[in-house]
Order: C-alpha cells, then sequence, then structure tokens
C-alpha cells in the first residue's frame, strides 16, 4: 500500500503536483494539495520529484 504525506507547512498550491500527476490523485483543499485519491496512486514518485518545496513524501 502507498503512502502520501504533504507537508502543510511546505505546500503553496502550486498545482505542481495536479498536473504531474499521471493518475490524478491530488486535489486543492482550503489552500492546501490533498491526496483526494491515494488509493489510485502508482507511486511512481513524479510527484515528489517535482514539487518545488519538497512538501510530498510518497513511502511504500
Amino acid at each position: 500500500m502507498v503512502e502520501i504525506q504533504v507537508s502543510t507547512e511546505k505546500c503553496d498550491a502550486c498545482n505542481t503536483c495536479i498536473d504531474t500527476c499521471p493518475v490524478e490523485v491530488y486535489e486543492i483543499k482550503d489552500g492546501k494539495s490533498v491526496p483526494a485519491r491515494q488509493g489510485e496512486c502508482l507511486a511512481c514518485k513524479a510527484c515528489e520529484a517535482q514539487c518545488p518545496n519538497g512538501a510530498i513524501q510518497v513511502t511504500e
């Protein structure tokens, strides 16, 4: 099972994770990115690599 953690302190809702994710896991809620469909995650870690703030951590 994949676990996605988004640091609310680092996230500035830049939409990079939304634009990068091939299966549309993320949504912006209350000005922060949230993994709304975590079960769909492929663990490709593209979001983790592309986040300019280092706010995302994907673990398997």
